[in-house]
Formats: structure tokens, C-alpha cells, sequence
């Protein structure tokens, strides 16, 4: 049986968790955005769209990887937020965002999908509010900043 009070490590990601950390955000786009062709997604993806950014792999208490955030410092944003299916709903989204430099106080920015439900009421229940909107390639989105005020 799984409980909400599972306990997550998280931390820097290392050189030899690269390939795990690709092999999750491909897995998790292709599982969650069915509207979008999975051909698109590729496994080289995950060097292209994380260069230069600041990455974070959560762990469970058994040392497996549930997924990763990586952040955009210069602009405080949250470029991705990657859960394992298997290990979504049970904190470590949470988790990830919490272990963040400077959480809840400092300005986070990101974008969500709007046919990404989940995600959306997620990011909602966490405090980030939306500032905008936008397209991409994978659909509208909603661009929203995280109000230190509501954050839990």
C-alpha cells in the first residue's frame, strides 16, 4: 500500500543519471500528451531542451528515481517537472518543487499545458496563478507565476 507520507530525497542530478532523465521525459510526454503526435518526441530531446539548465531528480526512500524538475535560473523558471506515472499523485511533484532554491518566496515562473489537466490543477492547488497565455508546438498554454502568498 502507498502512502502520502512517502519520503523523497532530492538533489542535484548527476552525469550518469542523464540517460535515465531522457529515458523519463520522453516515456512522460509520449504517456501524457495524447493530442500530440508521438513520433515528435524524441529521446535526444532531453539534451537539447534541458542545455544550460539547473537540474533535480527525485528519489523514493529506495533510491528510484520518480523524475526530475529543471529550472531556467536567470529567470526563475520551471521548465519541466517530469513524474514517472507509477509515482505521480503520491508527493513528489511536491517534493521537487519544495527542494527548489529559494521555495515558496522566490518568483517562480512556468508554462503549462492546457490540455494538461492534471498539471494545471496541480500547479493551481500549489499557488501559481495564471499571468498569460501562449502556443506551442504541443498546444496552448497557460503561463503562470507562483504566488509566495498562496503556496503551501
Amino acid at each position: 500500500m502507498i502512502t502520502k507520507s512517502e519520503t523523497w530525497a532530492i538533489r542535484p542530478a548527476r552525469e550518469q543519471d542523464r540517460h535515465n532523465l531522457a529515458e523519463i521525459y520522453l516515456r512522460v510526454r509520449r504517456e501524457t500528451f495524447l493530442w500530440v503526435d508521438p513520433s515528435r518526441f524524441s529521446f535526444e530531446d532531453f539534451e537539447v531542451h534541458t542545455n544550460g539548465e539547473r537540474l533535480f531528480v527525485c528519489e523514493n526512500g529506495h533510491g528510484a528515481v520518480a523524475g526530475f524538475a529543471a529550472i531556467w535560473e536567470p529567470d526563475d523558471f520551471i521548465h519541466m517537472l517530469y513524474i514517472l506515472p507509477a509515482f505521480q499523485a503520491r508527493g513528489a511533484g511536491k517534493a521537487l518543487l519544495a527542494a527548489l532554491p529559494g521555495w515558496p518566496t522566490r518568483r517562480y515562473r512556468l508554462k503549462c499545458l492546457v490540455k494538461n489537466t492534471r498539471a494545471m490543477a496541480f500547479y493551481r492547488t500549489l499557488g501559481f496563478e495564471v499571468i498569460g497565455d501562449g502556443a506551442s508546438p504541443e498546444g496552448d498554454y497557460k503561463e503562470m507565476l507562483l504566488n509566495a502568498q498562496r503556496s503551501s
